[in-house]
């Protein structure tokens, strides 16, 4: 697939999914002080970022590495995707992460709720088509880091002047999107392997 950096942005918005880690924030945050929650927050945030930059940068060695090509890689992100998409849909009963006490530390908010497999298959596979245009998904992981600290800084006045099933609505219609978005990827996938199998 050819993306462009609005195309980019966008993916990369739904699947790090910032509506849908409002409630994992806030169970997280349970135990911390409300004024240390924003920043507790943005440090996560900037950890997920580091965490999928360096991803965007050592992507194409950890390919060659691992002898893995660019279509695989391709069939593989839809398809978990695809299952990431039917959990916004159909989220399950525990779908909160564990409540603890103490400020949280990386996991479970930086990883993997920012930046979990999805995430990391999305940069890999945007940098491994496109490696010329590096600074312009760096640029659309940017404005999804930016996207995501607004949203869950913001988080409980989102949830108290909208409602849970705004919230709710919403990241089910996201999940829809996604959805769509990955079987075009693994229909695409499958398209190039069977045309590759046609040639001779």
């Amino acid at each position: 697939m050819n993306y462009t950096f609005a195309s980019a942005t966008i993916l990369l918005i739904l699947i790090t999914d910032p509506i849908g880690n409002i409630p994992i924030f806030a169970n997280a945050l349970r135990h911390t002080a409300p004024e240390r929650r924003p920043w507790v927050i943005l440090r996560e945030v900037l950890i997920a970022f580091a965490l999928l930059l360096t991803f965007m940068f050592v992507g194409e060695s950890f390919l060659r590495v691992m002898n893995l090509s660019e279509l695989s890689l391709q069939i593989a992100g839809g398809v978990i995707l695809f299952l990431i998409a039917l959990r916004m849909i159909f989220p399950p009963s525990d779908a909160q992460a564990p409540e603890q006490v103490g400020e949280p530390l990386i996991v479970p908010l930086a990883i993997p709720a920012i930046a979990g497999p999805s995430a990391l298959a999305t940069v890999l596979l945007l940098v491994s088509q496109a490696p010329e245009r590096r600074m312009e998904w760096i640029a659309a992981l940017c404005v999804t880091m930016a996207v995501s600290a607004v949203v869950l800084v913001l988080a409980e006045r989102i949830q108290r002047i909208a409602g849970e099933r705004f919230v709710m609505a919403l990241e089910r219609l996201m999940g829809l999107v996604l959805v769509a978005v990955s079987i075009e990827m693994m229909l695409r996938g499958i398209k190039t392997f069977a045309t590759q199998l046609a040639s001779p």
